[in-house]
């Protein structure tokens, strides 16, 4: 049974590694997880505080296929009298640790003070791995059915959007002229297709110069590119995030090519999926006009 703490060998795990071989765990069983159908399980959040969890995070527990996405610490189980199921392992959620560091200045009568953030994690279990939990603390499952007007909703209350246009049977998102152009609607099989299409180009029309200036889509011109594939995968979570948001889901090519390209990014960088995660959620709490933190609550909620 895995209870592992923060405190316990944390500062000798390379945590960027951590989540990159989960993620690379999941590629290789078939499974793209920033493609999952998140609706189904609702999006993870904490049994006890209720926040729901972001960023790499909301990838890593919603990939774990479990039909409530409520996840709990062992410290919060032990205190309600519940403890974790024999052979049942926990899965890290990361959040950065902010200390102050004393900085070296020779012409200072006094050590100057400087913001440290070291990336750290704990350990949160499903709700279904553990047993004694009391009665009333977990919901009965309710399936809640997006519509299209939430996908309307979310086009239409996006700040500073770009001109969306129909002209070319193609999707592209335009960071020069700062436009999306979307095939004709009668040309996608649902009407959940073109707007996860949509949500795609519009995390891309982010990364322009006068929303979040995101470096990797002015500099993705090359096509197979380092930029070009971050910015691509920030897209794809991102358009996930969305559809998340409005409670629809759309069927994606997950073929061998596909996941082969993406472990090899992965490999090659520990850090890729989760800037990329990082990235795409700042895209969609843009695109949703939320103003949060970083995971601080996170870090309470240990």
């Amino acid at each position: 049974m895995e209870t592992q703490t923060p405190s316990q060998n944390n500062t000798r795990i390379d945590v960027y590694a951590l989540i990159t071989e989960r993620i690379i765990e999941q590629l290789e069983k078939g499974t793209v997880p920033w493609r999952r159908p998140w609706s189904d399980g609702g999006l993870p959040r904490n049994l006890f505080s209720k926040k729901y969890y972001r960023g790499i995070n909301l990838i890593l527990l919603s990939a774990l296929g479990y039909e409530q996405n409520l996840f709990i610490t062992f410290k919060q189980l032990k205190e309600i009298g519940g403890k974790v199921k024999q052979g049942e392992k926990g899965c890290p959620v990361v959040y950065w640790n902010v200390k102050d560091k004393a900085e070296e200045d020779e012409t200072a009568t006094e050590p100057k003070q400087k913001k440290v953030s070291i990336l750290r994690y704990y350990t949160v279990f499903n709700v279904s791995q553990c047993e004694n939990i009391p009665d009333g603390y977990i919901p009965a499952i309710t399936k809640v059915i997006g519509s299209i007007q939430s996908c309307e909703d979310i086009v239409a209350n996006m700040p500073q959007r770009p001109d969306i246009r129909h002209k070319e049977q193609k999707a592209f998102y335009n960071p020069l002229l700062d436009f999306i152009n979307m095939p004709k609607k009668s040309t996608f099989g649902t009407a959940e297709g073109y707007y996860c299409t949509l949500f795609h180009e519009m995390i891309h029309s982010t990364g322009h110069r006068s929303r979040l200036n995101r470096r990797d889509l002015i500099e993705m011109a090359e096509f197979g590119s380092d930029p070009y594939s971050h910015e691509e995968l920030v897209a794809e979570i991102g358009a996930c995030y969305l559809q998340s948001h409005a409670g629809v889901t759309s069927e994606f090519e997950q073929s061998a090519g596909y996941i082969a390209g993406w472990l090899a990014k992965l490999k090659n960088d520990k850090r890729f999926i989760y800037t990329a995660a990082t990235q795409a959620q700042a895209a969609t709490d843009f695109i949703l006009n939320v103003k949060q933190g970083v995971d601080e609550s996170e870090q309470a909620e240990e």
